[in-house]
């Protein structure tokens, strides 16, 4: 019986070790096929992230910028001299014409200056005058003495004649005709002399009437000036518009540079755009643009570009071309875009919120069963506003997911709920 127990043991022993044997190699092969198996994939809610299918056809290349209206025209009104502020008879948001007086200024000293050249003026035009008359006396003086020796010079002609006569005629001496010859020629010397005297009393008449008239226009010309500057303390308009800006108070000084007041045309608006550095460097003028004024879209062209970056943004001018719409005044706030290019038969996407233009970015393409998302490279190539182009990564009808995914940088792939 002991031979029959041992044999017995024995084959229970056998039997065990054998069992264990098989289990230790489940638990291996089981542990082997866990270790095969790829972590799950963490899940992000579809509703969440931003998806966009990729297309091949025609992409336009924008670039954006915030801005303002303003006028095309603005009329800077600035003070010319030393002044005070009389009267204010605009404000700003008024309708003005060329001629609207918009305020007064007053300038006692200029006041006075142009009166004290008015009587200067009038005084040299009243010495003109008398000076003319005396001067005119004189002629005068000068002609009636020609005329009397021109009167004798005829008499002692007329002796000369009636001497050589008797002499012919041997009724008279030699001796009396010379006397009579020599009468007539010193009145004939006399005559000539008093003829180049009143010539030059002419002349001289001539030349001081003429410097008398010089100092009155000089005079005029200065009381004229006085007179335009204190007409020009009255300021207006100059131009069909409206009031911008009117900041004086009655009594205030001004000087000159000073600025008064400023006057625009509100229905000759362009926007004035500030776009970042990075993207104005391809805007040429003449592009288009669009101006979003948020209460219709004007289209425009570029007209001017600042030489000057400030902040980072360079300043964009662009003209409007079609109609303003309602509501459209100065320093209205607007949303412009300007065209840069448009590309035919490219690939493209929108534009990932994290994506530079000639760069590469990591992006998840979603599985063909729209489940799962796996992380791809994608190099870009040139961008624009809302859209990118595609050089490499992916193809046409492919969605993409353009969002950031927070959390999820070390992830190569997702699920989507």
């Amino acid at each position: 019986m002991d031979i029959q127990r041992k044999g017995v043991a024995k084959h229970k022993m056998i039997r065990r070790v054998i069992y264990l044997t098989l289990t230790l190699a489940a638990i291996a092969v089981a542990g082997w096929r866990l270790n095969q198996l790829k972590p799950a994939a963490p899940t992000v809610e579809r509703g969440t992230v931003l998806i966009d299918t990729v297309k091949r056809g025609l992409m336009v290349r924008d670039v954006h910028g915030l801005g303002t209206l303003v006028p095309e025209d603005i009329l800077w009104i600035q003070a010319e001299f030393d002044s005070q502020v009389s009267k204010i008879l605009s404000q700003s948001g008024d309708e003005v014409n060329p001629d609207s007086v918009l305020l007064v200024l007053s300038n006692p000293q200029m006041e006075a200056d142009a009166n004290d050249y008015e009587w200067q003026a009038k005084q040299a035009e009243a010495n003109y005058a008398d000076l003319k008359v005396k001067l005119q006396s004189q002629t005068f003086d000068e002609q009636l003495q020609v005329a009397t020796m021109q009167g004798d010079l005829k008499q002692t002609q007329i002796t000369k004649e009636i001497e050589e006569k008797l002499l012919e005629s041997h009724l008279d001496s030699q001796l009396n005709a010379r006397l009579a010859i020599a009468k007539w020629e010193q009145a004939v010397s006399r005559f000539q002399m008093e003829k180049q005297k009143l010539d030059i009393q002419k002349q001289s008449v001539d030349a001081q009437l003429e410097a008398q008239n010089v100092q009155i226009e000089k005079l005029r010309a200065t009381w004229m000036l006085k007179k335009k500057q204190v007409d020009e303390l009255t300021i207006r308009a100059g131009i069909k518009g409206r009031m911008q800006e009117m900041t004086l108070q009655v009594g205030q000084r001004v000087k000159p540079g000073d600025v008064l007041a400023k006057v625009a045309q509100p229905w000759k608006l362009m926007a004035r755009l500030q776009i970042t550095e990075t993207q104005a460097k391809d805007i040429v003028l003449g592009q288009k643009a669009s101006i979003d004024t948020r209460n219709g879209i004007v289209s425009g062209h570029v007209t001017r570009i600042d030489a000057s970056i400030v902040n980072g943004t360079r300043t964009i001018d662009c003209k409007l071309d079609g109609p303003l719409p309602t509501g459209a005044v100065p320093d209205l706030s607007v949303d412009g875009t300007v065209e840069i290019e448009r590309l035919s038969d490219v690939i493209y996407m929108q534009r990932p919120v994290f994506g530079q233009p000639n760069s590469s970015v990591s992006l998840f393409k979603l599985d063909p069963d729209n489940k799962e998302a796996t992380r791809v490279v994608v190099r870009l190539g040139r961008a624009s506003v809302n859209a990118t182009e595609i050089l490499d990564g992916l193809k046409p009808g492919d969605q993409v997911i353009l969002s950031e995914i927070p959390g999820q940088d070390q992830n190569t792939r997702i699920r989507l709920n």
